[in-house]
């Protein structure tokens, strides 16, 4: 179940988009204050905020920028304010996107499935980074203390797909099937080639591997 907090003054039109909402296992409390919205974000969880820039007491863009400053959670504004600048000094203060009123509430869940999809990815490959292994998604590369790794297309496959199996154990089949730069008649016996390789690359002593071990008749672990 996705939980939204939704501060907007309309209960009524709250009302009916929570009603549409629930249909699609998203439930949304409704808050019609933005220091009451505040409130509830610093004591409640909640997976994204829908906000409103027309609110008693406080304007919604500033109430978009103390969000952000307390808290990442993604923020769709919805606003029948028409005016560009609206748009976009809410994209400038930290909004995820801009939906102007009126609008079809399916185009608000899309929206929202949109966004949770992205922050999930995002969350995905946080995961597979450590203190002293870090993968960034932009420029493809793998970082070793703070150093790029230089990297044939096999290691960097096979690495790759190790830290998104972190404290897994990945057979060496597993890697000949999932590793696109491992051709499928490759033998077992070149995966721990390979293995190897990346061990010289990673490890103070490959002979005692800290990173990378095996996991005897089974394959590799690797414990970031």
């Amino acid at each position: 179940m996705v939980k939204v907090l939704m501060i907007e003054d309309d209960e009524e039109l709250a009302e009916i988009l929570s009603e549409y909402l629930q249909r699609f296992n998203i439930e949304t409390v409704n808050v019609p204050d933005p220091f009451l919205g505040l409130s509830k974000l610093e004591t409640q969880p909640f997976d994204l905020v829908i906000l409103d820039l027309s609110l008693p007491g406080m304007d919604g863009l500033d109430v978009c920028e103390e969000i952000r400053k307390r808290n990442d959670i993604p923020i769709i504004i919805s606003s029948a304010r028409n005016d560009l600048t609206d748009k976009i000094v809410g994209l400038e203060k930290g909004a995820d996107d801009y939906l102007p009123k009126p609008y079809d509430p399916r185009e608000l869940v899309a929206r929202i499935k949109t966004i949770l999809r992205r922050i999930g990815r995002e969350k995905s490959e946080d995961s597979k980074n450590s203190a002293e292994l870090r993968f960034d998604k932009n420029s493809r590369m793998i970082y070793f203390r703070g150093e790029p790794l230089h990297l044939t297309a096999a290691e960097y496959g096979i690495l790759t797909y190790l830290l998104e199996h972190a404290n897994e154990v990945v057979s060496r089949e597993d890697l000949i099937y999932n590793v696109d730069a491992i051709h499928e008649d490759s033998s077992l016996k070149s995966i721990d080639v390979i293995i190897s390789r990346i061990r010289h690359k990673l490890e103070d002593n490959p002979k005692q591997p800290r990173f990378i071990r095996s996991v005897r008749g089974l394959g590799y672990r690797l414990t970031p």
